[in-house]
């Protein structure tokens, strides 16, 4: 562990991939890619938005043997189930790319995102695996902290939202800075409160 923090909770883990896991998840994600979508929180729906202009690959639970090895790895470092977690997300960001400070836990007061609450309870926590080391740019900045991670091939960022009392963390908002030179590949595992599934 390169650092730990303890309010909010953010560790940053060293070579939690290795270079071969990290190159042969990007090589399963090429075939898949497509704009990544976030939650309307209205509706539910999925939305594509300029804040967001990532490419992005959805894998399923277990879905591949190389996938199933790193959940429970992920499983093992941070004490949560993997059924816990929601299925790996792969993201890629060309030049420019970036995703602007967001929150990942869900409101419970607007519709749409009550609604992914009911497949799993709330979200609790983030790790965001670096795939490749970007040329320029890239990193995750938590703004209302002023703390930057650079994206380091195989290292992983892990944030934690929930707080003892039940309360989300805002101090949690983050964001993917604009890649400057090269490209960015990242995993997301978000994991929720109560074991996980993908349909209600």
């Amino acid at each position: 562990m390169l650092f730990s923090l303890q309010a909010p909770a953010i560790r940053l883990y060293q070579q939690l991939l290795s270079d071969a896991e990290c190159d042969a998840l990007i090589d399963l994600a090429r075939g898949r890619l497509a704009r990544s979508p976030v939650i309307n929180p209205d509706t539910g729906d999925e939305n594509l938005i300029d804040a967001r202009t990532s490419l992005g690959a959805m894998f399923q639970v277990g879905e591949h043997t190389l996938i199933r090895r790193i959940e429970d790895r992920i499983a093992t470092v941070l004490g949560v189930p993997a059924d816990h977690g929601e299925g790996l997300q792969i993201l890629n960001y060309k030049p420019g790319g970036e995703y602007q400070p967001h929150f990942d836990f869900f409101n419970p007061k607007r519709p749409g995102e009550a609604r992914q609450l009911r497949v799993g309870g709330q979200r609790i926590a983030t790790l965001v695996i670096y795939l490749n080391t970007p040329q320029a740019g890239g990193a995750t900045a938590f703004p209302r902290i002023g703390l930057e991670v650079a994206p380091v091939k195989g290292n992983a960022v892990y944030f934690s939202y929930l707080l003892p009392d039940g309360k989300l963390d805002e101090r949690t908002l983050h964001a993917g800075l604009p890649v400057q030179s090269g490209e960015k590949w990242i995993a997301t595992k978000w994991l929720r409160e109560h074991p996980y599934r993908a349909t209600e």
